[in-house]
């Protein structure tokens, strides 16, 4: 590896990116499977040392979930139930292994239709926060991912933190995925859901589903359809298949065709639904 380096505060590590153009890594656990030469190749500029990119923190203005922290580190953390989805999503990255050293912003910069942290983070109304020698900048992370390993990312910018406000803290919520197998498995399909129940009743819903299309994506006509409804056994009547995949266009592809992945898709959403309200209940 050549042209290497490891800066101790975020104001060098804009400065080399601006400087060199350099390839930001943390957890590598996705740099170095993209790479087909035996090392990375510089110049490289390694954030790991960077001690404010890592962490969760609880304020009054939400919740902000470093760069760098690891899937590890949110499983550890004390969140509010509506998080519960990431959670669970954190369990299903890779092997323990994966969890300890791969980061939040690494899943959302390789952009992969089936990560799993993005249809929760979408589910959070998340923003990402993008830092360069020029200044800050936010976004929210429907509009970072623009395609399957495309971000809005800038020459020499990085991400530093992923922002959920207060106002989707509320809630329960639930991640399920279904892939060939159970463990270290690329998804056919995944889902988030986030319920919030008022008086019997959903007062608010959110829905995302990753692995089905180009990127992953909020559903607002299923959440409109959820909304209102009596928090009970008959809420998951209410997701239609031919609604769920007339917003999906569901990929064909290797792993799935497009009719199935519709299918399960719906399935997945209506067990998410049906657990999130069982949760609810049980609160």
């Amino acid at each position: 590896m050549t042209g290497y380096t490891r800066p101790e505060t975020l104001d060098d590590a804009l400065a080399l990116l601006a400087e060199t153009g350099g390839r930001v890594a943390a957890g590598c656990t996705d740099l170095f499977p993209a790479t087909d030469a035996r090392a990375l190749q510089g110049p490289v500029v390694d954030i790991t040392g960077l001690a404010g990119l890592r962490g969760v923190a609880l304020t009054d203005a939400g919740l902000r979930i470093g760069a760098a922290t690891t899937w590890t580190d949110i499983l550890k953390a004390e969140l509010p139930p509506a998080c519960d989805m990431l959670k669970q999503a954190a369990r299903e990255v890779g092997s323990i292994q994966i969890q300890n050293a791969g980061t939040i912003a690494g899943n959302l910069c390789n952009a992969s239709p089936a990560a799993d942290g993005v249809p929760c983070l979408l589910a959070l109304d998340a923003e990402v926060e993008l830092a360069s020698a020029h200044g800050v900048r936010r976004l929210p992370l429907e509009d970072f991912i623009v395609g399957p390993r495309r971000t809005a990312l800038n020459p020499g910018e990085i991400v530093t933190s992923v922002h959920v406000p207060r106002s989707a803290l509320e809630g329960r919520s639930r991640f399920l995925k279904l892939g060939a197998r159970r463990y270290l498995v690329i998804s056919i399909a995944m889902v988030a859901v986030r319920l919030v129940v008022e008086d019997g009743r959903v007062g608010d819903a959110a829905v995302a589903v990753g692995a089905c299309s180009a990127v992953a994506t909020r559903l607002p006509q299923v959440e409109a359809a959820l909304t209102g409804l009596a928090a009970d056994h008959t809420l998951a009547d209410a997701i239609s298949e031919d609604v769920v995949c007339a917003v999906l266009s569901p990929l064909d592809d290797i792993r799935a065709t497009a009719g199935y992945r519709g299918h399960a898709a719906t399935e997945l959403l209506r067990r998410a639904v049906t657990d999130a309200v069982g949760a609810e209940g049980g609160s």
